[in-house]
This record gives structure tokens, C-alpha cells and sequence, in this order.
């Protein structure tokens, strides 16, 4: 039973991480897109959208690789039952 405990306390971490690594890539995606904006693309609102687009995409891909990973460690319960010798 501590077995899948742990588990479900890595899969909280993991979910942790990603939603805080989904603000800073959001925030570095509109920060980066602003300067865009208002340096080249003569304020307009695209380049903003598009960098947290970009940013929002890049964490679902890196949360997506990092719980997929966890979950193909774990064990799978056995559904029959074990005869003893």
C-alpha cells in the first residue's frame, strides 16, 4: 500500500511542476511576444497571442513527456491471483 501512496504523491509533484513550469512559460511567452509587438509588428496583439500559444505549448509537451514517464515506471497490479507452492 506504500507502494501506491508514493506513487500518488510523485504524480502530485509532477502535476505541481507542471502547472507552475505552464505560468512561466505563459509569462515568458507574452513578455517575448510584447517585445515583439512593440518593437517590430507596430503594437499589434498577434505576436502576443502567439508567443503564450508557443508557451502554453511547450509545458503541455514537457508536463505530457514527464507524467507519461512516471506512469510507464509503475508497476501494473495483477488481476490473478497467485497460487503458493
Amino acid at each position: 500500500m506504500a507502494g501506491i501512496l508514493w506513487a500518488e504523491d510523485e504524480i502530485g509533484r509532477k502535476w505541481d511542476r507542471c502547472f507552475t513550469d505552464a505560468i512561466l512559460k505563459l509569462g515568458g511567452g507574452i513578455a517575448l511576444g510584447g517585445v515583439f509587438s512593440l518593437f517590430f509588428f507596430k503594437r499589434r496583439k498577434w505576436p502576443i497571442i502567439t508567443g503564450a500559444g508557443f508557451g502554453l505549448g511547450m509545458a503541455y509537451s514537457n508536463c505530457e513527456k514527464d507524467i507519461n514517464a512516471s506512469i510507464r515506471q509503475q508497476k501494473p497490479l495483477s488481476c490473478t491471483r497467485e497460487e503458493k507452492k
